[in-house]
């Protein structure tokens, strides 16, 4: 039998239409951030266009400097991630940080059961900088429009504390 002979033509238009709007459905939010002294402020925006990851872009202003803008790919860490999809974190590693745990100079299976619920990112700013951030989800299910809070850590070792209101 062939559908599209019982089916009007304008309804056929209208449902290929509206698969293609929900197939390039995006979320999108904003964060906002500082460092515990409070002298480095920090802006966020991002977007997610796929399930478990999505681009973020920071903003980051110290007192009597330029602001510098830091952008990259977001990963949701899932049970279900593997360490293949996420190496782009390593890649280019930042030889100065230190301090989080399972977030070493090589990815391992034991960065996954740490990170899950959470999103991670590794930035990259001007002359090569780089600035990598993980946060908890508030509602991992919800992804990144569930909220979140977290940090991120400067080239220079300084982290900035961020949170994601849900959006």
């Amino acid at each position: 039998m062939n559908v599209r002979a019982h089916m009007p033509l304008g309804s056929l238009t209208f449902g290929l239409l509206i698969g293609a709007v929900l197939v390039g459905c995006k979320s999108t939010g904003i964060g906002t951030g500082e460092s515990p002294a409070g002298d480095i402020k920090a802006s966020f925006t991002w977007q997610q266009s796929e399930p478990t990851s999505g681009l973020l872009k920071a903003t980051v202003i110290r007192p009597g400097a330029a602001p510098k803008e830091y952008e990259g790919k977001f990963y949701q860490i899932t049970k279900e991630s593997r360490v293949e999809t996420i190496a782009p974190l390593w890649n280019p590693w930042y030889p100065g940080w230190r301090g989080w745990q399972y977030w070493g100079p090589e990815p391992t299976d034991s960065f996954i059961t740490h990170y899950t619920g959470h999103v991670v990112a590794n930035l990259a700013g001007p002359a090569g900088e780089r600035l990598r951030c993980h946060f908890r989800l508030l509602n991992s299910s919800k992804g990144m429009t569930g909220g979140g809070e977290g940090q991120c850590q400067l080239p220079s070792g300084e982290t900035i504390k961020a949170d994601f209101p849900p959006s």
